[in-house]
């Protein structure tokens, strides 16, 4: 079955936010997914920020190595600390909220500051699709990655600049693009594409990402 992928904009509703320790938006659509929540878990540290920038929060998830002793005892009824290192917070956050039955997940605050931990992040959007079965949506000050499967549709508009990465296709088809695609071999192949109109659709036979901006 071909699955959609609508247009995001900041009246798109979520399950959950989770709130990274990552850079904290400034960008309007992000921000205002961020204070619209109807539930927001923070991975650890990122609940300092958040306080900071006057919001609040329903969880706090992580190793708690970033959180001070005394925030910690302040919020000790929402916080919880899982010590294992075989994956990072936003996973460990992400099967919190799932365990809370939320399916759609928006992630803010995911990018920025190291790098290393930038490309972990968005990478794990594959994981959550593949084992987890959840509609995650990943932003940014500049857009928003989903990671998607097989033959798919995408809302889109004209001149929206839109990138893929194929993770494991074998055939990867657009329709709806300025640029022809194909099962690029490197990440970088599939940037910078642009939309035609109002609808991109992909026939594939894989999982990929997608940046819309």
């Amino acid at each position: 079955m071909q699955k959609y992928y609508p247009l995001i904009d900041k009246n798109s509703e979520f399950d959950a936010v989770i709130l990274g320790d990552g850079d904290y938006p400034f960008a309007e659509i992000p921000l205002t997914i961020l204070r619209n929540a109807n539930f927001i878990c923070c991975c650890d540290g990122a609940a300092l920020k958040h306080i900071k920038d006057g919001g609040k929060f329903d969880a706090i998830v992580g190793d708690g190595d970033s959180i001070p002793e005394n925030f910690k005892q302040k919020y000790k009824e929402i916080l919880h600390i899982e010590t294992e290192q075989d994956t990072n917070d936003q996973t460990k956050a992400t099967r919190f909220c799932i365990n809370k039955g939320f399916n759609r997940i928006a992630y803010v605050g995911a990018t920025g500051k190291r790098e290393d931990h930038t490309l972990g992040n968005i990478s794990h959007l594959i994981t959550y699709l593949k084992e987890y079965k959840i509609d995650a949506v990943m932003f940014t000050d500049y857009g928003y990655f989903v990671a998607a499967y097989g033959n798919s549709k995408f809302a889109s508009f004209k001149g929206q600049q839109i990138s893929f990465f194929n993770i494991d296709c074998y055939k990867f088809e657009s329709k709806g693009t300025k640029w022809k695609t194909d099962a690029y071999k490197y990440w970088w192949q599939g940037t910078l594409n642009e939309s035609l109109g109002d609808e991109i659709e992909i026939l594939s036979d894989g999982f990929f990402l997608v940046f819309r901006t």
